[in-house]
C-alpha cells in the first residue's frame, strides 16, 4: 500500500503540477525533499583554479545553478563582469533567468530551442572568435568541452559550485513508502544517510527512478527498482508513479 511517497526534487511552484493531481486522485501524501544539494565553492577554491574571470568574452551556462553561481563568485570576488559580455544558454528558460543579474539584450544573449547544447552549439560557431568560460559542477562529463574543441572554440571550464548530499536530521521522519530518484547523486546520499537501508527498509519501501543513469547505478549499489521512467509506456515520472500507485493500491 502507498501512502506516503517522497520526491527528491524541490516542490514544483506551479499548482498545475501533476503531481498534486495524483495526491487528489488516489489520497496519497506525497513529500517534496531533495537528497542533494548545490553549493557554491568558496572564492579560496576558485582562485586555485586561476582562472581570470576578465580573461573571458562570453559565458556558457547549462543550468539556473551555474547562472547563480557564477555571478555570486564573481561578486565574491569584487570582478566587475563587462557590459558587452555574450552569454549563450542552453534554452531559453535559463536565458531569461539572466535578467536576475544583468539587463537582458538580445544582442548578447543566445539561446538554443531545444535545451540542448548542440542545439547551441551553432550560435557559438557564429562567435568563433569569442573567449568562452563555462561554469561547471565538481560532477560533470567532458561533452561540452568535446563539442567545442570539434569546432576549435576557445574555452576554459571551471568548477564553481558542487553537489551535496542534502542530509537527514536525526529527528526527521523516515517513513515512506516511495522513494523516488532522479540522479545517481541521489541515490548515493541515501546510502550515505542510511548505510543500512537494504537491511532496514528494503522490504517496505519501493524505489522509483528517472533517467538510465540513475537506474544503472541504483542497481550497482543493490537497490530493487519497482518503478522506472521514462519507457515507451511511461515517458514522464508522474505518468509512471501514477500507474505503479494505481496497481499497488488495488
Amino acid at each position: 500500500m502507498i501512502k506516503k511517497i517522497l520526491v527528491s526534487q524541490p516542490k514544483p511552484s506551479s499548482e498545475r503540477s501533476p503531481y498534486f493531481d495524483i495526491e487528489r486522485k488516489y489520497g496519497v501524501e506525497i513529500v517534496f525533499r531533495p537528497f542533494i544539494k548545490v553549493e557554491a565553492v568558496s572564492a579560496k577554491e576558485f582562485r586555485a583554479q586561476h582562472i581570470n574571470l576578465q580573461d573571458f568574452t562570453a559565458i556558457v551556462f547549462n543550468s539556473r545553478h551555474a547562472v547563480d553561481k557564477f555571478f555570486h563568485l564573481a561578486q565574491e570576488l569584487r570582478v566587475t563582469i563587462p557590459e558587452d559580455m555574450k552569454y549563450f544558454c542552453v534554452s531559453e528558460q535559463i536565458a531569461l533567468y539572466i535578467q536576475k543579474y544583468v539587463q537582458y539584450r538580445k544582442r548578447k544573449v543566445f539561446f538554443g530551442a531545444t535545451g540542448k547544447m548542440d542545439d547551441l552549439l551553432p550560435s557559438m560557431v557564429k562567435h568563433k572568435t569569442e573567449r568562452y568560460f563555462i561554469p561547471m559542477s565538481d560532477v560533470h562529463n567532458d561533452d561540452i568541452a568535446k563539442m567545442m574543441e570539434s569546432k576549435k572554440l576557445q574555452h576554459t571550464e571551471g568548477i564553481m559550485y558542487r553537489t551535496v548530499s542534502n542530509d537527514f536530521t536525526a529527528d526527521e521522519p523516515f517513513d515512506y513508502d516511495l522513494l523516488i530518484f532522479f540522479s545517481p547523486t541521489g541515490v548515493h546520499s541515501l546510502l550515505k544517510n542510511f548505510p543500512d537501508f537494504k537491511d532496514k527498509f528494503s522490504g517496505t519501501t519501493a524505489i522509483g527512478t528517472f533517467g538510465a543513469n540513475t537506474a544503472r547505478v541504483a542497481k550497482e549499489v543493490g537497490l530493487d527498482i519497482a518503478m522506472e521512467a521514462p519507457t515507451e509506456k511511461y515517458p514522464s515520472i508522474t505518468a509512471a508513479l501514477a500507474d505503479f500507485i494505481k496497481n499497488a493500491n488495488a
